[in-house]
């Protein structure tokens, strides 16, 4: 006999407590697979695909798109085990181990097929069926004489990629189930940065669910839109900035014409084209270790500035849902053409809203190239806890005095916001004269090379 499980928002970690339904990938009637993708949600942090942990007929949907659900409301049913199950979905009909914090893996996703009966009547078969529970993966870890949690494969992957094994980890989950922020935990401290965890953006719990999130136009010709999702979280978090931060900001021009001269040689080289951005961020990367105060975060509970060794450098991305910025981890030890590799993967994964938590964490120090609006100049704002933003206006020919003459060059202004917490402006201007001298000749750079 077939029964009725229900699907709740799972817990998508980073502390966020609710998302938005951007795109429902299954329609009422279809058959899923255990672990298949079936609805796209908006998180504060990043567009995530929720797989479900159960194989059957999927009977009813909660929320349409627009929605905000919190987490543990109802997501779908699921009917396992109907007679229209077995013919389209085979034998998968158990519940998966933990693709989501407390869900899991299973058998491999199988094509979706599309059930040609109507839904009402999936629903009037099982109606009175008992309910079940998922059955656990065998990929796990927890106790011997309890419950055996498993692992997300988003946790996995995340500590396969810094090199981090999960065997030494003690797991702060239920009956000790490793999550991701205890990954996370682990690779700050082996970084040094375990007293400036960039904390993810809260949005207000909802008791209810929202019906939408689109604008509305009142009769009196008002337009209201709701800050929600990552607008939210931008929104939040600039104004945390500008309330506790102290900043101040600097500039100064500078002729960049050597610098793309640098770059159209290192591109006519051969090999993977070099950005603009890239070299800017290995500029950015050398002055911070001549100035180390700006790679830094103030903790006022401790009352204490604290200086990272490494830089993860944040860069501003613009996309169709609000600004983010993606972080390129260790961009110290990058080459150019690495980091030139990596702000084209983050920059694409930004585009296409497939940028993960980790991806948009953990910055120490923020690269902002606003010159691709067209704009010469701007006062940055912060992006908290981080110290320092440095920003970049486009570069465009303009009469400058060189040489001792008058000539038309590339010239580009450079601004700094930075924290006066952390340092004075004597620091801030060497920062930013160092900038300007690396920009103007690139062969500066080789002193710390």
């Amino acid at each position: 006999m077939a029964q009725v499980l229900e699907f709740k928002l799972p817990d998508l970690g980073e502390g966020l407590t609710e998302a938005e339904i951007v795109r429902w990938l299954v329609e009422v009637g279809d058959v899923v697979a255990i672990d298949q993708p079936v609805v796209e949600v908006e998180t504060a942090k990043a567009m995530v695909e929720v797989p479900c942990p159960y194989g059957g007929v999927v009977t009813a949907r909660f929320g349409e798109e627009g929605t905000e659900l919190p987490v543990g409301s109802p997501l779908l049913t699921v009917a396992v085990g109907s007679p229209a199950a077995d013919t389209d979905a085979g034998a998968e009909t158990e519940g998966s181990g933990n693709v989501l914090v407390g869900y899991g893996t299973g058998s491999p996703p199988a094509r979706r097929r599309r059930v040609r009966r109507m839904a009402a009547d999936v629903v009037t078969s099982v109606a009175d069926a008992p309910a079940a529970t998922p059955a656990p993966a065998a990929e796990t870890r927890g106790r011997d004489d309890g419950p055996v949690p498993v692992i997300s494969p988003l946790v996995r992957r995340l500590a396969r990629e810094n090199g981090l094994e999960l065997r030494e980890l003690t797991g702060s989950g239920r009956e000790g189930l490793i999550l991701r922020a205890d990954v996370e935990q682990a690779l700050r401290a082996a970084a040094t940065l375990e007293a400036t965890t960039q904390e993810a953006t809260l949005l207000p719990p909802a008791t209810l669910p929202t019906t939408t999130t689109l604008a509305t136009t009142d009769t009196d010709g008002v337009t209201r839109t709701p800050l929600r999702g990552i607008r939210g979280a931008v929104a939040d978090k600039l104004s945390r900035s500008r309330r506790e931060i102290p900043d101040a900001t600097c500039w100064v021009d500078a002729d960049a014409t050597e610098l793309m001269r640098t770059r159209a040689a290192m591109n006519a080289a051969g090999g993977p084209k070099i950005s603009v951005l890239a070299l800017l961020a290995r500029i950015c990367t050398a002055a911070l270790t001549r100035f180390p105060e700006l790679n830094s975060s103030v903790d006022m509970d401790a009352r204490e500035v604290v200086r990272f060794d490494r830089v993860h450098l944040g860069f501003a991305a613009q996309t169709e849902r609000g600004l983010v910025v993606p972080v390129v981890r260790d961009a110290h030890v990058r080459d150019t053409e690495a980091l030139s590799a990596e702000f084209a993967r983050l920059t694409e994964a930004a585009r296409t809203g497939a940028l993960t938590p980790a991806d948009l964490t953990g910055g120490t120090f923020t690269l902002n190239n606003y010159g691709v609006f067209g704009v010469d100049g701007s006062t940055p704002i912060i992006n908290h806890p981080e110290a320092a933003m440095l920003g970049v206006g486009r570069i465009v020919p303009k009469p400058w005095v060189h040489e001792g003459e008058l000539a038309v060059r590339q010239v580009v202004q450079l601004s700094l916001t930075f924290d006066h917490r952390v340092c004075d402006g004597g620091t801030a201007g060497g920062f930013l004269r160092y900038v300007a001298d690396c920009v103007e000749q690139p062969a500066v750079l080789l002193r710390n090379l």
